[in-house]
């Protein structure tokens, strides 16, 4: 069986044919210029969906379904996008737009979803029935999926883990609330640590990193000064990850995973952050003598959101 993956991005659109084992059999993009309004940008979804079909050697009608993943969130009772903050959308009908274009299934979820659920079957989880996905960028996103099928709950924001509150009266954050997840387990966390101390320390390593222009901080500098033993980098990153484990501790009291995929930006540290998380957890897990997820590293990039959003309509 053939399914379609389309990957909606704020900048780029991608889309592919994808097989019942999560490979990629054509694919193509083109960019999303979001400021022609909802209409434009799901036309040429669709007219990508009907290209990546034919360049495979089949025809629309002979796709399963076709798959979406998207920066925001679908409700599942209507179809309709409440809303995309990067694409600018609110109450998107993205499914009956889409019918207007194909005759096939579409499945709509979130791009961190569709992520972990792409991991879950080509990936690093592959085989394993309940896995959860997170994603270290600029936010903290999430994918969960139990018993093989992504789960996003009644109303389809299940998976807003980097929106868990971890530190009470904590971090303000874009969402409205204090102290999420997100504010100290992303790579603006690490960048806006970075700065502080450098504010109060002028001739730190990292300051004179970016020759004094604190804006120029980024979360690979801090990694990478840690790495390298630099005291007050490895001080910033110690902290994170102390926070990032007792994340990853609550989703696996909530959800008891086999595995947990780090996936995201912070992830390219590789093994030093894998290492490093991995040594926390044990002190932290409730259940001393028993099992519990193991953390990898995502193996999937670029093509994860194709993958996954293939597989949805799996």
């Amino acid at each position: 069986m053939l399914y379609i993956g389309i990957d909606l991005g704020g900048t780029g659109i991608k889309a592919g044919v994808v097989n019942d084992k999560g490979e990629i059999l054509s694919k193509a993009s083109c960019p999303t210029l979001p400021e022609r309004g909802y209409e434009a940008v799901i036309r040429d979804m669709a007219n990508l969906a009907i290209q990546v079909a034919r360049d495979s050697g089949h025809e629309i009608g002979d796709m399963e379904a076709i798959g979406v993943g998207l920066p925001g969130i679908m409700d599942p009772r209507t179809g309709r996008i409440p809303f995309c903050t990067n694409l600018g959308w609110h109450d998107v009908p993205l499914v009956e737009e889409m019918a207007k274009y194909v005759d096939v299934p579409v499945f709509v979820d979130n791009d961190a979803t569709v992520a972990g659920l792409a991991e879950s079957v080509a990936g690093v989880s592959a085989g394993c029935e309940n896995s959860v996905f997170v994603t270290l960028g600029t936010g903290v996103g999430g994918g969960v999926v139990l018993g093989g099928k992504v789960f996003s709950g009644s109303h389809g924001v299940a998976t807003e883990i980097g929106h868990m509150i971890t530190v009470v009266d904590g971090e303000p954050c874009t969402c409205g609330n204090k102290g999420c997840f997100e504010r100290y387990a992303s790579a603006t966390a690490l960048i806006r640590e970075g700065r502080r101390m450098c504010e109060a320390k002028p001739d730190a390593a990292l300051a004179k990193a970016v020759g004094g222009d604190l804006s120029a901080i980024n979360a690979k500098h801090v990694i990478d000064l840690a790495k390298a033993g630099d005291p007050d980098c490895a001080a910033i990153f110690d902290r994170y990850v102390e926070h990032l484990a007792i994340g990853l501790v609550n989703i696996i009291n909530l959800y008891d995973p086999e595995v947990i995929v780090l996936g995201g930006g912070v992830s390219h540290a590789g093994q030093f952050l894998l290492d490093a998380v991995r040594a926390k957890l044990p002190s932290l897990v409730f259940y001393k003598g028993m099992p519990y997820a193991r953390v990898e590293l995502a193996k999937l990039t670029n093509d994860a959101g194709i993958i996954g959003a293939a597989m949805l309509g799996r």
